[in-house]
């Protein structure tokens, strides 16, 4: 029915933002950051499967998503009330995109991993939260 795996990868991904819209919608703050921390480990997997690939534009595509998610991370980080937690968070983002950077331009999977771990613990804590 379909030519090419190219159209089943297109409603594959808009089935996949219907849901993530679906997700966002009245969720809770905390909730809002379990989703992005979800997001973010899934784009970081996908970064490291399309490096093993050789899929060169997935893994631009799917390191910016992350780097992206990492961004927002850091900017809703609150200094005042956070105090030495968001200063540890916003050097373990940071930390995070310098690894997912280096890693996908060397071509370096440990790299993505050492990230992926920093990160897993932090997006299983959010998870139980929300």
């Amino acid at each position: 029915m379909f030519r090419s795996t190219g159209h089943l990868g297109g409603a594959g991904a808009r089935y996949r933002n219907m849901d993530l819209t679906g997700r966002v919608d009245g969720a809770s703050p905390h909730k809002l950051i379990a989703i992005l921390f979800e997001e973010l480990v899934r784009a970081i997997d996908a970064t490291k499967l399309a490096m093993e690939r050789a899929d060169i534009a997935r893994v631009a595509d799917r390191q910016a998503r992350a780097l992206s998610i990492l961004q927002a991370l850091d900017a809703s980080l609150d200094h005042e009330k956070g105090g030495e937690l968001a200063v540890n968070l916003s050097a373990v983002y940071r930390q995070s995109r310098r690894l997912i950077s280096t890693g996908t331009r060397e071509k370096n999977a440990q790299m993505i991993d050492t990230a992926r771990n920093m990160l897993g613990g932090i997006a299983d804590a959010w998870a139980n939260i929300a």
